[in-house]
């Protein structure tokens, strides 16, 4: 007990109490300044992940890339991303948080400056696998970090809640600035990051405080492999399948083999003294909770992302600077809530924060259905903008605070790690089959795809994008439906025990 105190002592700057008066001291300097640099790495693994799309049809003009080689410029990031996510938690357990944070953030700075640089596609794409590695190691690490500097309670709530909104942030924001520098020129989608990520790394070298190892234990190496290759497998196929064909004989022995390597990780899991992921945390159902929760709500997000791109530029003939425009109160409305996102959530809960947001997802997507070809922007599209930005600002912060709510100190990184996985890995698997549902090729007049026949195209996966939503919503809320159920029960059962009392 001495030396857990003696750790959380010099790993937390903040006072430890999650009660009594400590809790309303203010904030010194520098634990802000540990909170910000964090908050904007996380921006920007978000901004990544979404900012590039813009620029794929500039990038294949110049390149000379066809249509499935701009894609894996984006499935090259998720790969690496939602692959080694459970890696990177276990890894910042084991060697520090400090250590693996600041490695992994030097080496997106330089992938990002490499991938600005380059004319070869092979390269480029090479660029965006080695930024999604890099991520899938501080998404988990600064997580981590976060829940372990500020205590259970008010305090850890107001601090997740400003960095996982800065996450949504980045994500909602990526069309907005890749149009904005898409308009410049396509590479500095990749060279923006550069700056910003050097100067994180140098605050981050002085203000994120040394700390030792939270976890014992050697490496799980097989774990490691048949964890990693299952899920780099598995988003691989998720994204190549819909160009092979689902039922092609590649397609179907690509899930196999990844079914097995997840059997032969579930079962090297059970056996080994040091596991990468302890499967009993898997018994915490809040946390089972909070990772369908975000397959549902970024995984639909990501998705619907991606056809209104399409919609906009394809159907309706926008330039990337005036769809940036279209969308930028999403972006806002994400960022401006990020002061009042924990106090509210103090008040009402986390379930009821991610049953608000999921419920703002499936209006938005619903309003967006009867889209036409010629929409008046006020009616037909800033509504379901605004649902969207409400939905995900009020769903990916209180999801995150769930997730590792009553995780003790030496799990956070895996705890960070599940849910982050859940995320990348359920967007993957969502988007791949939202691609399968739109045609591939749509009727044309003159060689030009008719605008109706493209929309026409695009609404199955409207609508599978609204089911996946409203399947996080449904999941979300049965729970507490029963627990207030039971709460009924309970205090109606109160005056019959004291009428038999009676008797």
């Amino acid at each position: 007990m001495t030396t857990t105190k003696a750790r959380t002592s010099r790993e937390t700057p903040y006072p430890s109490s999650s009660d009594g008066p400590q809790e309303r001291q203010r904030w010194p300097a520098r634990l802000w300044g540990i909170l910000i640099v964090l908050s904007l790495v996380l921006f920007l693994d978000g901004l990544d992940v979404s900012m590039v799309g813009v620029a794929l049809p500039s990038i294949g003009a110049e390149l000379g890339l066809g249509t499935s080689s701009l894609q894996w410029i984006v499935s090259g990031y998720v790969l690496g991303y939602g692959g080694l996510l459970l890696l990177g938690g276990r890894t910042a357990d084991l060697l520090g948080r400090r250590r693996v944070f600041l490695i992994a953030l030097a080496v997106f700075a330089v992938a990002s400056l490499v991938g600005g640089l380059v004319d070869s596609g092979p390269l480029l794409i090479a660029t965006r696998f080695i930024k999604g590695v890099s991520a899938a190691f501080t998404a988990p690490t600064g997580l981590s970090i976060i829940t372990t500097t500020f205590a259970e309670g008010k305090a850890r709530n107001k601090a997740l809640s400003i960095y996982t909104v800065f996450g949504a942030s980045g994500y909602s924001s990526g069309l907005i600035f890749g149009g904005l520098m898409t308009g410049i020129g396509w590479r500095w989608t990749f060279l923006m990051p550069v700056p910003i990520a050097v100067a994180a790394l140098v605050a981050a070298y002085l203000l994120i405080p040394r700390d030792k190892p939270a976890a014992s234990g050697g490496y799980d190496i097989l774990g490691a492999v048949t964890s990693t290759g299952a899920m780099l497998l598995l988003v691989y196929n998720l994204v190549s399948a819909p160009e092979r064909g689902w039922l092609d004989p590649v397609t179907i022995g690509l899930f196999v083999v990844a079914a097995a390597l997840l059997a032969a990780f579930v079962l090297v899991e059970q056996r080994i003294a040091h596991p990468l992921v302890r499967l009993g945390i898997l018994r915490k159902t809040s946390l089972v909770r909070a990772n369908v929760a975000i397959i549902a709500l970024f995984g639909s997000y990501l998705s619907f992302q991606f056809i209104v791109t399409l919609y906009l530029q394809d159907v309706l003939g926008w330039e990337p600077l005036k769809m940036a425009m279209a969308l930028l109160p999403l972006g806002l409305l994400v960022v401006v809530s990020a002061p009042f996102a924990g106090t509210v959530m103090d008040r009402f809960g986390t379930a009821r924060f991610i049953i608000a947001g999921m419920a703002a997802l499936v209006v938005g997507y619903v309003l967006f259905l009867p889209i036409d070809t010629s929409p008046v922007y006020l009616t037909a599209i800033l509504p379901s903008v605004l649902l969207l930005g409400v939905g995900f600002a009020l769903g990916f912060p209180s999801i995150n605070v769930q997730a590792t709510a009553g995780i003790d100190d030496h799990e956070q990184g895996l705890a960070a790690g599940l849910v982050q996985t859940s995320g990348q890995v359920g967007a993957a698997l969502v988007l791949a089959v939202t691609t399968a549902l739109i045609a591939t090729e749509a009727p044309a007049e003159g060689g030009a795809p008719v605008p109706e026949a493209m929309l026409d195209a695009f609404r199955p996966g409207l609508v599978f994008i609204t089911f996946v939503a409203l399947a996080g919503l449904t999941i979300t809320l049965v729970p507490l439906l029963r627990r207030r159920s039971a709460g009924a029960h309970r205090a109606e059962a109160v005056p019959v025990a004291a009428a038999a009392d009676e008797v």
